[in-house]
């Protein structure tokens, strides 16, 4: 196994290479990949060297001090936290070499197709249709997906699609790789509650889809799904984020900057939302530490429940804060921007967009379920559709 000075080491011979001041951006994050030095608890070949995970972070940071550029992980995240660990799970080798690179270079960006209009938090129920034609072998999708954020800017999808309605819900489902650029395809933005359109909804007519493009086996699909989910939710909840970073940093600002909107009652909220936030991040860094031994599990699910509460309730503390001036919005300027930003642009934007935060990613009622049964092991609750074909299901 290799060492940290080995990584070190080459780290070095990467800088020598190809130094940052003087090598294209896309160049560099090619020779990166190419070198291990992605994620290098990746295999080798595919932008890692089946390092410890925790070693990730030693390279980041010397890279980052000799001023080499990354990949823009917000602009990517879907692609980096979402489709590359399920692509790496299950995907042929063809799969992984063709779509790893470009992935985690930025040079193709990822949505996700799995939510619909009748299966949101009962995502099993979904109905869009994946047929394969006889002919071809190839796949012709039909349906309606919703709540996709980055569609308008992406390359490729991951998609989950029924492909046996004769089988229970959760057994007749089977995972895509899904071109956004194919015929059929087309992508509606959704306005948000702050003005803009980071959302979509993304409507499928005969979007052909060769088996190739198929991950993991036929009916697979849901085991495949959760692999994506439960990924999904520790890059939401287990963000790495400098102390007092996140939300809670315009609140403290604020606090220390203008001590004439400070109260008793102000004081004591601050703390206590201040002392959760740290407890909140540092559990984040010891999840981080469990993945390095591992995989993901339902903890992520926890996590991304405290981030939605705290962002709620940190981002209506700063508008009390702030009083009049908090009730302010800049700009209802519809927008179709191409990242997420959770924290950016003025008091109002972070308290409209913090109320998407316990939907997104798993509702916060899905999520306490999970915890439930999963983390606590409490009593499943009572399915009674659990073995009925997809097809005979009320809708």
């Amino acid at each position: 196994m290799i060492t940290s000075e080995e990584l070190a080491g080459r780290v070095r011979d990467l800088l020598l290479a190809h130094p940052p001041g003087e090598t294209e951006r896309t160049e560099f994050l090619h020779a990166r990949f190419d070198a291990g030095l992605a994620w290098v608890h990746y295999p080798e070949g595919l932008g890692g060297l089946a390092a410890p995970r925790s070693l990730q972070a030693a390279v980041d940071a010397a890279l980052e001090a000799a001023g080499a550029p990354d990949n823009d992980p917000r602009r990517i995240g879907i692609g980096l936290g979402m489709a590359a660990p399920t692509i790496l799970a299950y995907g042929t080798d063809e799969q992984k070499r063709r779509f790893l690179r470009p992935l985690w270079a930025g040079e193709e960006v990822w949505c996700q197709l799995f939510s619909e209009p009748g299966a949101g938090s009962d995502l099993a129920a979904l109905g869009t249709r994946a047929v394969r034609e006889a002919a071809t072998g190839d796949w012709i999708v039909d349906g309606q997906k919703v709540w996709t954020s980055s569609a308008h800017t992406a390359r490729w999808a991951i998609l989950i699609a029924r492909t046996d309605p004769a089988l229970p819900k959760h057994q007749g489902i089977t995972y895509f790789l899904c071109d956004m650029h194919a015929p059929g395809v087309e992508v509606r933005p959704l306005r948000q509650i702050t003005g803009e359109a980071e959302f979509n909804e993304v409507f499928l007519t005969g979007v052909r889809i060769p088996d190739s493009h198929r991950l993991g086996a036929e009916g697979q699909g849901w085991d495949v799904a959760r692999t994506t989910l439960m990924n999904e939710r520790v890059s939401i909840g287990g963000m790495r984020i400098p102390r007092e970073g996140g939300m809670i940093a315009p609140v403290a600002a604020a606090w220390r900057e203008r001590p004439a909107l400070r109260t008793h009652a102000l004081h004591q909220s601050l703390l206590r939302l201040w002392v959760q936030a740290e407890v909140a991040r540092l559990t984040a860094e010891r999840l981080r530490q469990q993945l390095a031994a591992g995989q993901p599990g339902p903890e992520g699910s926890g996590m991304k429940l405290t981030f939605a509460r705290l962002n709620q309730e940190i981002s209506g503390l700063e508008v009390e804060l702030l009083g009049e001036e908090g009730l302010l919005y800049e700009d209802w300027t519809m927008r179709r921007p191409e990242l997420v930003d959770f924290t950016g642009r003025d008091a109002g934007y972070r308290y409209l967009r913090a109320k998407g935060n316990s939907i997104e990613g798993g509702t916060s009622e899905i999520l306490l379920n999970i915890v439930a049964e999963r983390v606590l092991g409490l009593p499943a609750e009572p399915r009674d559709d659990k073995d009925l074909a997809w097809k005979d299901l009320a809708r």
